[in-house]
């Protein structure tokens, strides 16, 4: 048999990783505490891969942001009413900086550990932010991929103003979507479409329905970039790592612009249809309405003008339609003037957010005493990969709307300042489905209000909830979060589904490392053999390496977690057997206890992405540094990172590495 390090025994072939990489999570809104959503469907999944990153190619190499989205009328009109209801006194970028800090504290708790959590809207990086805006607006312009097109904005007549995007609610117009949460140019569910085709609008200013008056602002040309969006696609579907559910949702934007037309309104559209422009019946039987298709979008737009003048109720279909990137809020990044016409607009939110880790990773380089101009080596390098951690609703924006405008600043030879030489990476895009709670759809504006972050710790550790999270298979579809304390429908006698991954740590992994430990102060006085794990127990141990590193490559966190619970398990199994003492000579024990070590070794290091605390603990009472977690090494024992005589910090009766949360506990216990 090869060497144990030679991992060229294997014949599990070894993934590839890049020499650098950026891992982003969506930027929670300003407006709020973070709730269990953000937390446990999205930044603990970006965390781990982070910390796995961080291990696998050298934490120098990689940089982890995200952080607090500042602007935009959620976080304005959220201001505004509770300044209102006298539920908070101070500026709006007081209120910003609250919320801020209290996101940033829950991560901490949480062991959510960017090099960065930023805030688009506050200090440092929110010099640094208006600046990259700028220059990527100027890009754009100077490429000729914006224009200017005058839309229709809602105003309110009874209270004299404009209403930003929060302002009016409606029902939202895109075929199949049942949001009745549609405002001024998106749903909640992340649908885009026309001011004007939002039904049923309402000012929540005053209760009135406003009215429409033209508003110019600037537009990214998205609708050119089909084509190239589609390649993109295509390439995405021969990979591995690409969840279905990103490019399935980016080609639903990618198909002919149609109109769904109710049943009952036919005759009316047959008295009408030679007024429309060029069109394709689409017969579709036993479906409610009946679908009419255009080649351009500019014929669907002036189809819908003529079936709403003439009554005809419809919703058009997904589709590519011109990007805003401006708008009239005041709460906003300044949009740069780009034609000297004295104009004062600000950038959308959700335009600025998108190249928001870009400036966070100029912010955080600068912040160590680096060039900003390196953040070229992670996002224009080819030995760079950028990950970007999502949830499903947000696929549009980062795979629709950002790749788009990245080819767009190669859309000619001639560099700018915005993007210097090297062209921005496409990003490798790591949606999440739904993470539901209590079996419906969560959201802290919906009828389901869904527990804060903060508010899980008092019924269970932050390390309980990371793998019980990591472990939901959120990857592959929709999975209801259930936890016990907060389900009215739970009987006493019912266990805790939250608590089942948990257990694995608190229970049998917890075993197997104090036994190890208090085996060895009893027979060896805490030294460490200087003896090496039998040829089986290295074998095992790369497997379970291999086998996790396979999977944590395609961002399968779950099928992480089953290797866990399968070697951890087997693991204990061993060390029952192996270091009962009975009619075993020195020798016999020594070798036992450098086997289970390495058991014990071996799970720490699969386990430290996922559960940063228990695994330092370890790490202190090993007494090693953090090589230990160097994927470099992952396949040495302990007595590589060691001299001969190394003595284990000692270890007190009933010590836990990991542990149930206090209330779990009976009186009994």
């Amino acid at each position: 048999m090869a060497k144990n390090n030679d991992n060229r025994s294997f014949e599990i072939p070894r993934p590839e990783f890049p020499r650098r990489a950026v891992i982003t999570g969506g930027m929670p809104y300003g407006n709020k505490e973070l709730h269990f959503g953000h937390v446990g469907g999205m930044l603990v999944f970006a965390d781990t891969f982070a910390r796995f990153m961080r291990d696998r190619i050298g934490s120098e190499n990689v940089i982890f942001v995200t952080g607090t989205d500042c602007y935009g009328s959620p976080i304005a009109e959220g201001w505004r009413q509770k300044c209102e209801k006298g539920e908070f006194e101070g500026s709006l970028e007081d209120f910003v900086r609250s919320n801020h800090n209290k996101q940033k504290a829950t991560l901490d708790k949480y062991g959510i550990a960017p090099n960065l959590y930023a805030a688009s809207g506050l200090d440092r990086s929110k010099e640094i932010h208006a600046e990259v805006t700028d220059l990527f607006l100027r890009s754009l312009y100077e490429k000729g991929q914006l224009e200017k097109i005058s839309t229709m904005q809602f105003y309110d007549e009874k209270a004299g103003m404009f209403l930003n995007g929060r302002q009016v609610i409606g029902k939202c117009p895109v075929e199949g979507c049942q949001s009745e949460k549609g405002y001024a140019d998106e749903c909640d569910l992340g649908h885009q479409y026309m001011p004007e085709d939002l039904v049923d609008p309402i000012s929540t200013l005053t209760g009135e329905k406003p009215t429409m008056k033209p508003v110019t602002n600037w537009y990214f040309k998205l609708c050119d970039y089909e084509k190239l969006l589609q390649d993109w696609v295509a390439d995405m579907q021969k990979r591995k790592d690409i969840r279905p559910v990103v490019w399935k949702t980016i080609s639903e934007f990618l198909k002919p612009p149609v109109i769904y037309v109710k049943r009952e309104f036919e005759e009316k559209y047959n008295e009408l249809r030679d007024q429309l422009p060029k069109h394709e019946y689409i017969e579709e039987r036993g479906k409610p309405s009946f679908t009419i298709g255009f080649e351009k979008l500019a014929d669907s737009e002036q189809a819908s003008r003529i079936l709403a003048s003439a009554g005809i109720r419809f919703r058009t279909g997904k589709k590519l339609v011109p990007f805003r990137l401006t708008g009239n809020i005041e709460w906003g990044v300044p949009a740069p003037d780009l034609e000297n016409s004295g104009e004062k607009l600000t950038v959308w939110v959700w335009p600025e957010s998108l190249w928001a880790p870009i400036s966070f990773t100029e912010t955080y380089l600068e912040s160590i005493g680096h060039d900003r101009a390196e953040w070229k080596d992670y996002w224009c390098s080819k030995d760079a990969t950028v990950y970007q951690f999502i949830g499903q609703d947000n696929i549009y924006f980062y795979g629709v709307a950002e790749p788009a405008m990245w080819m767009a600043q190669q859309a000619s030879e001639e560099k700018t300042a915005a993007v210097p030489e090297g062209e921005l990476t496409m990003p490798v895009i790591v949606a999440n489905h739904h993470i539901l709670f209590l079996d419906k759809k969560a959201s802290s504006s919906g009828a389901v209000k869904p527990p804060m972050a903060d508010e899980l710790l008092n019924w269970y550790t932050p390390e309980q909830l990371r793998m019980h999270w990591l472990g939901l298979g959120l990857g592959q579809r929709s999975v209801s979060f259930m936890p016990k304390p907060f389900n009215p429908e739970a009987k006493p006698e019912d266990a805790d589904p939250v608590v089942k991954e948990g257990f694995l740590l608190s229970n049998v992994y917890n075993r197997i490392i104090r036994t190890a430990f208090y085996t060895l102060q009893k027979e060896f006085d805490g030294v460490l053999p200087d003896v090496a794990p039998e040829e089986q127990i290295m074998a095992d141990a790369k497997k379970a390496v291999l086998e996790y590193e396979r999977h944590m490559s395609k961002f399968n966190f779950h099928q992480c977690t089953y290797v866990l619970d399968s070697y951890i398990r087997s693991g204990s199994k061993y060390m029952s057997r192996a270091l009962n003492g009975e009619g075993k000579s020195p020798e016999e024990m020594k070798q036992a206890l450098a086997n289970v070590f390495h058991i014990v070794r071996t799970a720490a290091v699969l386990l430290h992405p996922m559960a940063p605390f228990g695994t330092e603990k370890l790490r202190e009472y090993l007494c090693v540094d953090e090589r230990i977690w160097s994927w470099e090494t992952v396949f040495e024992p302990l007595t590589y990172f060691v001299g001969e005589g190394h003595k284990l910090k000692f270890l007190p009766p009933r010590t836990d590495f990991f542990t149930r949360h206090e209330s779990q506990f009976s009186a009994e216990e």
